[in-house]
């Protein structure tokens, strides 16, 4: 078996198993029909689940079983989720395309899209708190990781000095600023919380920490590129937003060579990172090559 398959094997059965709790999960809830449809069209409309199977994944390198992660990989993906419904309105980047499908504002109107968006957020810590395979101190700390990953330290934060950051030339440390709160906190809390359903020791986290630091800012270099290379079809919106918002990028600033050679040296600080550990790191390598080399 191939390296290769091994990943796709991985991202296949445990990405329908994703989807299959998410979808679930909402079904039995006693909400109005059309925030369920809202809530499910979302979750329903692909992508490549980077974030729950690097959770998963991070599981099974401590030679656990993944299943015990479904619940949390859920809400990590729900949380994925209400961000890109919001991220699309038309307050924010006021897109039409998602995953090449129309935006959910698009299909269900801003109000119930908003609303959605919020029900997934705060249904997240729901699915953690309520989850049978934790002792309620992880459950504590999930939780707590969760909120600060997302919320204003995190991803909120970074998605303001996002937007503050339109017409202006940022510097390469205040652009890696924002995208380490913006991209890279949600990315660390899908390898953190793995390790900590794993039980990892305080050294195996540590070093966890650092590969989910680089791979973040890897997957947000990628993006950046593919905005200027990728395939609008592949990608599954337009390509040349970032320009046309007048957003500082890592091509911008660094040339689109000098953003390739910091793809790789990210790319190859987070391999080295996992060396020092006794897990068995194959799949978590080969996800982020995978970051790396993405076409959409």
């Amino acid at each position: 078996m191939n390296p290769q398959s091994d990943l796709q094997q991985f991202q296949q059965h445990f990405g329908k198993k994703i989807e299959e709790c998410m979808i679930h999960s909402v079904q039995t809830l006693n909400i109005p029909n059309t925030l369920k449809e809202s809530m499910i069209y979302s979750l329903q409309a692909g992508g490549k689940r980077i974030r729950p199977v690097l959770l998963l994944a991070t599981i099974q390198a401590f030679n656990k079983n993944p299943m015990h992660g479904l619940n949390i990989a859920a809400s990590l993906e729900m949380v994925h989720t209400y961000s890109l419904i919001h991220d699309d309105l038309p307050s924010m980047d006021d897109d039409d395309l998602r995953r090449g499908k129309p935006t959910n504002h698009k299909v269900f109107g801003e109000a119930l899209s908003i609303l959605a968006g919020d029900g997934l957020l705060t249904y997240s810590f729901q699915l953690i708190a309520q989850d049978q395979h934790l002792l309620d101190e992880q459950k504590i700390h999930l939780i707590d990781l969760l909120a600060k990953s997302a919320g204003p330290e995190g991803m909120v934060g970074g998605q303001v000095s996002d937007i503050e950051g339109e017409n202006q030339t940022l510097t390469v440390n205040e652009l890696q600023s924002i995208h380490e709160n913006k991209t890279g906190k949600l990315l660390t809390f899908s390898v953190l919380a793995g390790a900590v359903i794993a039980q990892a020791s305080l050294k195996e986290m540590e070093k966890l920490q650092q590969f989910a630091y680089h791979i973040g800012l890897a997957f947000q270099i990628q993006d950046d590129i593919l905005d200027v290379e990728g395939s609008e079809e592949l990608i599954g919106k337009p390509v040349g937003s970032d320009e046309s918002k007048h957003k500082s990028t890592y091509p911008s600033l660094l040339t689109m060579q000098g953003a390739k050679e910091k793809l790789q040296f990210h790319l190859q600080s987070a391999l080295d990172s996992l060396e020092s550990i006794n897990i068995d790191s194959t799949i978590l390598k080969q996800i982020a090559q995978l970051i790396a080399d993405r076409n959409h």
